[in-house]
């Protein structure tokens, strides 16, 4: 019998073909139990603590006792838990080792991390491995594995039933390692093109449309040294990610690095910035859509066409999830359909301004000083891919392959960010605007057909994106409003709600969080802003500080001096420049002279 309190829902993974079999001989011995009846849900938590105290509690005592008579102690058996190079041979090494050893400890051969949901933990969820916690840390080890147990009954009961059809189950795969222990293991089903493809798009956005403001603002020498700065360095921490995942096999997503490196304090920081900067690339899409709009179609203003976006996003938002991924890559074709269409109209127009022919005056320094720190901002905000990198590696069929991937990858996206910035900014000089399309559709001798094809690409990218970056944070609102079907009870209501209060419940949350971007999107009007703010605070945080913070964290013991060195002079110079950034967007420009 299972907590009816945790609702089944689709299993959160499968076993590859090799284990199937252990595991479904596993499950049919602990399927014997029959359903509860009305009388028995009314006492649930005593039913368990009964039988707890008259099976799992003695099998426990059991266990326990089986292990003193061999010898072994809890500080022997917390030791066989760690890596091999981690490993400590006294009480004080021990308490030296990072807080990763201390949770892979806890995670048996025959009660593995994908065995013990991890929402019972973390209100954030989606990742595996997560056993920390308030919960955790008032149960003991073989209360844990019982509730285990229990939840896979539970699960298996509720898969027919309830299937949860927008979360795909993960593979794992049991490996023995040298030292004869068995561990189990996500399977990575991306092929190395399939990788390069996923990461060309979580890093291909609309920010390429700023950068050749950010150029204007920068000017040629320090807008190219520092765009060159923040490809490499953010390339580099982009393996330094795969390096700290492979500290541990159960770790799969960004806040699970934070978390075994600084707490769980840590992991809930990082989620609420993952948050953040997916609020502002939905509010800086819905700024796109409205001022591209605007600029081909005059007659209606900025508000309008921001209310109508809003209105077409709505019912966007209840795709399912499945459809929505399909659609990202009309993202990644609009994006490149831009730059080409960009470059042809600079090549047709004859005369300046806005000719690749003859080239607008430009700048090698910035007239104004003032305007570099807004322009740094810019610059970053292309790179924010980190905090899905962990994910893309985890699912490689072939992780040795990850940093080949990631070079490419990067060469790619550099060289068109680059095209991007370089011909937008020699085609309109000191007149470009926050978006170079909006040059293009304000300014006549341009092909019509070509400004209708910039604006159809335009429009794709917030009907196609905003949905699509918008659902981590409905889900996370679901989740501590307990209208998540991982968090919700079984029964006909939870909390006092109704099944249908729940289901408008939401409907409302969904509604409210694409009018919550529309809203913002009214109060900061400003494209180049948004996208600064967007670098200056999140990119440089995710995509530089934190992933040296957990190299040196994790490894410091094991770096060279040169390697401390490079991490703590990327840490340093990104803190400077990211609270230099932030702090110069909140001035107003006609104060700065730009």
């Amino acid at each position: 019998m299972g907590f009816h309190e945790v609702t089944p829902v689709r299993q959160s993974f499968v076993y590859a073909a090799d284990d199937d079999d252990d595991y479904d001989d596993e499950e049919e011995g602990e399927e014997s139990d029959t359903m509860p009846t009305a009388k028995q849900h009314r006492s649930l938590l005593r039913q368990q603590l009964e039988a707890q105290n008259r099976g799992a509690v003695d099998d426990a005592i059991e266990e326990e006792e089986e292990e003193r008579m061999d010898g072994k102690t809890p500080t022997t058996e917390l030791n066989r838990g760690f890596p091999r190079n981690a490993r400590g041979s006294t009480i004080t090494a021990a308490e030296d080792q990072p807080l990763l050893q201390k949770i892979t400890s806890r995670t048996p051969a025959d009660d593995s991390i994908f065995m013990i949901e991890p929402q019972l933990a973390s209100p954030f969820g989606g990742s595996y491995g997560s056993t920390w916690g308030s919960l955790s840390s008032r149960v003991n080890e073989s209360s844990m594995q019982h509730a285990g147990r229990l939840f896979r009954q539970q699960q298996l009961r509720g898969t027919m039933r309830m299937p949860d059809s927008e979360r795909e189950p993960l593979m794992v795969k049991k490996v023995q390692e040298d030292d004869g222990k068995v561990i189990q293991v996500i399977v990575g089903q991306s092929t190395l093109p399939q990788t390069i493809f996923n990461s060309v798009n979580v890093l291909i956005g609309v920010g390429l449309l700023a950068l050749p403001l950010a150029m204007r603002y920068a000017g040629w020498v320090p807008g190219l040294i520092f765009f060159a700065f923040a490809g490499a360095s953010t390339c580099y921490t982009a393996k330094l990610l795969a390096k700290c995942a492979d500290v541990d096999n159960s770790l799969i997503t960004f806040a699970d690095l934070a978390f075994v490196s600084f707490g769980p304090w840590a992991r809930i920081g990082t989620s609420i910035l993952f948050s953040l900067e997916l609020v502002a690339a939905c509010v800086a899409l819905v700024v796109l859509f409205a001022d591209s709009l605007d600029a081909l179609i005059p007659g209606w203003g900025l508000l309008e066409w921001k209310v109508v976006c809003g209105v077409i996003l709505i019912p966007l938002s209840f795709m399912p999830l499945r459809l929505l991924s399909f659609t990202s890559i009309l993202g990644i074709l609009s994006c490149f359909g831009i730059v080409l269409a960009v470059i042809i109209d600079g090549l047709i127009k004859p005369t300046t301004p806005g000719s690749l022919r003859e080239p607008a005056q430009t700048h090698l320094f910035p007239e104004n000083w003032g305007s570099f720190p807004i322009a740094t901002g810019i610059l970053m905000s292309p790179w924010g891919g980190h905090s899905v990198f962990p994910n893309i590696y985890r699912d490689m069929r072939h992780p040795y392959k990850y940093r080949r991937g990631v070079n490419i990858t990067y060469v790619a996206v550099f060289n068109l960010d680059l095209l991007m910035a370089v011909v937008g900014l020699l085609m309109f000089g000191d007149g470009v605007k926050d978006e170079v399309t909006r040059n293009i559709l304000q300014l006549k001798g341009y092909p019509a057909f070509l400004s209708v094809f910039i604006v159809i690409c335009v429009a794709i990218i917030p009907l196609t994106k905003v949905p699509l970056n918008a659902r981590p944070i409905v889900s996370t609102l679901e989740m501590f409003l307990g209208l998540d079907a991982r968090s919700m009870g079984d029964g006909q209501a939870t909390h006092g709600c109704s099944g249908l209060t729940r289901g408008i419940l939401k409907i409302v949350v969904r509604v409210a969080c694409i009018i919550a971007f529309v809203v913002m999107a009214i109060l900061v009007p400003e494209f180049d802003t948004i996208m600064s703010l967007l670098g200056a605070v999140a990119c440089f945080t995710i995509c530089l500080i934190l992933p040296c913070a957990f190299h040196l964290k994790l490894f410091g013991k094991e770096l060279s001096r040169r390697q401390k060195t490079l991490d703590w002079t990327i840490i340093i110079v990104s803190t400077v420049l990211a609270i230099v950034s932030t702090a110069f967007n909140f001035v107003p420009k006609e104060k700065l002279g730009i």
